[in-house]
């Protein structure tokens, strides 16, 4: 990819809602994260770039989940495991959550 204009697909399941606008409620769509880890989600998912291995889509609520928030245990080996309410707040601190959509990506879908 080169260039301003250059265009990637990212995969996400169907049922996922729309991305909603920049600054708006996060809704589960999963754009963010299926696009580029944040810097706990390069840890977890050891890449810098593609998808975030850490993204969990729950199927119940149709939406995709941070699974270092949903499931931080199993992101940490056994001996870490009782860190993991802390590491389920540095998440959601690293993700913004309750901030608002910072993705600047356009979509539409296929």
């Amino acid at each position: 990819m080169t260039g301003p204009r250059a265009q990637r697909v990212i995969l996400l399941q169907s049922e996922a809602p729309e991305k909603p606008a920049h600054g708006a409620p996060c809704n589960g769509c999963g754009v963010c994260c299926a696009h580029a880890p944040c810097p706990l989600g390069m840890v977890a998912s050891r890449r810098t770039h593609g998808a975030c291995a850490a993204l969990v889509w729950q199927a119940g609520a149709q939406v995709y989940r941070c699974g270092l928030i949903v499931q931080p245990e199993r992101w940490l080996p056994r001996p870490l495991r009782p860190a993991a309410p802390w590491l389920a707040r540095l998440a959601r601190r690293y993700i913004a959550a309750g901030q608002g959509c910072d993705a600047h990506l356009d979509t539409e879908k296929a």
